[in-house]
């Protein structure tokens, strides 16, 4: 069994006509575990729409931060997971697999508003050093709703480096982070308006040091969008469980007819 992380930004995955999509995509793709961001599922109706598309699975949310719910963390087993810390904007829990050291996984949804997403990198920066995550297996994927660098927008006219994305470079670099290499395509979001289209790389897979020497052949896939205007990303941690369960006995008849049969 290939460990498969992923987190999507499904935006209204309280619309029921975007349930079978989902369970679609999570049928083809086998994921283990997933963090679903912009749900916009309140509250009282969170266990009877997680149980109903991601039937079997386990969950969590940050709830209790925004009313909105807005990460929702879905898992299965053989995958243990532990809630660390939450915000409005991010959700950090310990994943554990196997015989392996657990992976400490960090949901990113943030604001839309800048002077919200500054704040929230000091969050980044402080959940680095109170979980002492410098020696830690640290993955943290999800929508920053910031581009890191004037490439990543579609419009050529963005042609320099302004202070928001030099404050989340700084981020970036003081906690040890970096884009896992990835499939894809660059830009992860689209307006999907054709008359006046613009895209952006809002979504990013970011990981330490550690990670990579835990998890050499890891890759992040960019997959199509399917029912949002941001496009999923699969983790492939290129690692593989063994499989549980028993299997029945198989005699095999030849056996029978070898000289030292008895």
């Amino acid at each position: 069994m290939s460990v498969k992380l992923f987190f999507w930004n499904v935006r209204d995955l309280n619309d029921p006509d975007k349930h079978k999509p989902f369970v679609d995509w999570l049928s083809s793709q086998k994921p283990l575990f997933g963090a679903l961001l912009e749900t916009h599922i309140k509250e009282p109706f969170l266990h009877p729409i997680i149980t109903k598309i991601c039937y079997g699975r386990k969950y969590l949310s940050n709830h209790f931060s925004d009313p909105g719910g807005r990460i929702i963390l879905i898992w299965k087993e053989p995958l243990v997971v532990q809630l660390l810390s939450q915000t409005r904007q991010q959700l950090t829990c310990s994943i554990t697999l196997p015989n392996q050291t657990p992976i400490i996984y960090t949901a990113i949804y943030a604001s839309n508003l800048s002077d919200e997403r500054v704040e929230f990198w000091n969050d980044i920066l402080l959940n680095h050093s109170a979980l002492d995550l410098e020696t830690k297996n640290w993955v943290v994927g999800g929508d920053f709703n910031q581009i890191l660098f004037p490439l990543e927008h579609s419009n050529p006219a963005v042609d320099h480096t302004d202070s928001l994305m030099y404050q989340l470079q700084d981020c970036f670099l003081q906690a040890g982070l970096f884009d896992l290499r990835y499939l894809g395509p660059c830009h992860s979001w689209t307006n999907n308006q054709p008359e006046s289209p613009i895209a952006k790389k809002l979504d990013r897979l970011l990981v330490n040091n550690t990670t990579i020497s835990s998890y050499p052949h890891a890759v992040a896939s960019f997959l199509p969008q399917e029912t949002s205007d941001h496009t999923p990303c699969l983790l492939n941690l290129a690692l593989f469980l063994p499989k549980t369960g028993t299997y029945p006995y198989k005699f095999q008849n030849y056996l029978t007819k070898h000289p030292g049969f008895a």
